[in-house]
């Protein structure tokens, strides 16, 4: 199973065990899971369900441990897609005797199609599973009111979905610490997550790279996050708002382009024009609440070198776009974690053409 944070076996328990319930209501059943895992017993049905991929890609990794024991290999372990498998060949894996492992564990990921087609065996088989066998489905949403959701224990249940993203600076710093050895001061996770966006994978890649770089230093601090992760993107954010601000499209457009083909992810690019799109949105905001220009774009965290072009930017998008910035940018963010068939580049062309035409 593909996973763009890493893989962490056993568990990282000792995170899970420092967490603050106030930061994770959304998360805490992943992570009572994740805390409980090394003494919990094996079930024979679990449900993965949210759309946060890293924290299925933890607990993932944390069942096939729990499931296959800790020198586990592949021998025990079938993976299907929801799209293409069929009962038969599920059910067959399930009720396989285990060969090399003390029982087989059998996921199907985007599973979907699959619970659609067979909900009334999967009822039945909710109702007695295999004894050797163990079930991993992996979805989007589970509808508590089924009758599938019904039959299954909350325990059994394991919701994977990423904090607001106002919280995510703090569970970077939590994170980090546990995690990666390394503590990350608070003001870098806020830089670090509006550099890259509310991607806990890509997150999770930057900060350990963060680790090995901040070296014999005590913490991460914002420095390091701006000499590693944000030199090279704050060029490029203030070039493109450059060509925003003077309605110059097709300039901005190339300029994405040119980005996406020498590899940057489209959740770290919009991430770092989240960042300075929030700054013009708020300082329009208090601009309109009686504030100077020139006040509001440095209560808005505008740099100083930076403050001219943001005006231009102001006149440019024109209240109506300004007022539209949070909804833009909400939609393309879940557009590029899947809610739209759109392919990324195309979801932020869009972005860029609706900020840079003219009014």
């Amino acid at each position: 199973m593909y996973n763009r944070g890493g893989s962490h076996p056993p568990l990282a328990l000792g995170l899970c065990q420092s967490l603050s319930r106030p930061v994770y209501n959304a998360l805490m059943d992943s992570l009572i899971f994740l805390q409980n895992a090394a003494k919990a017993k094996v079930r024979p049905i679990y449900v993965l369900h949210g759309d946060e991929h890293f924290l299925k890609c933890r607990v993932t990794a944390v069942l096939r441990t729990l499931v296959l024991g800790a020198d586990n290999d592949d021998f025990g372990l079938s993976s299907y897609d929801g799209e293409k498998a069929s009962w038969a060949e599920v059910h067959d894996e399930l009720e396989t005797l285990p060969f090399l492992s003390p029982r087989r564990l059998v996921l199907i990921e985007r599973a979907e199609p699959f619970v659609t087609r067979e909900r009334s065996r999967l009822e039945k088989y909710f109702a007695e599973p295999s004894k050797t066998g163990v079930l991993v489905l992996d979805v989007q949403s589970w509808p508590a009111n089924t009758k599938l959701a019904k039959l299954l224990p909350e325990a059994a249940t394991i919701v994977c979905k990423a904090p607001a993203s106002h919280k995510l600076p703090e569970w970077c710093v939590q994170w980090c610490g546990a995690q990666h050895g390394k503590p990350l001061s608070l003001s870098a996770a806020r830089l670090l997550v509006d550099l890259v966006g509310a991607d806990m994978g890509l997150l999770d890649q930057e900060m350990a790279k963060l680790a090995i770089y901040a070296g014999s230093n005590s913490r991460i601090d914002t420095a390091d996050v701006d000499q590693l992760v944000g030199r090279s993107r704050t060029e490029n954010t203030w070039k493109m708002f450059d060509l925003l601000g003077t309605g110059q499209t097709g300039a901005a457009l190339t300029l994405l382009d040119r980005l996406l083909d020498q590899g940057e992810e489209p959740l770290r690019l919009l991430g770092a024009f989240s960042m300075q799109l929030r700054r013009l949105a708020q300082a329009a905001r208090l601009h309109s609440q009686g504030e100077s220009v020139a006040d509001a774009l440095e209560h808005a965290g505008v740099p100083p070198f930076g403050r001219r072009n943001a005006e231009q930017q102001l006149r440019h998008l024109g209240r109506r776009r300004l007022d539209l910035l949070y909804d833009w940018l909400l939609e393309t963010d879940l557009g590029l974690k899947g809610s739209s068939q759109l392919p990324p580049r195309t979801l932020l062309e869009r972005l860029v053409v609706q900020l840079a035409r003219k009014r």
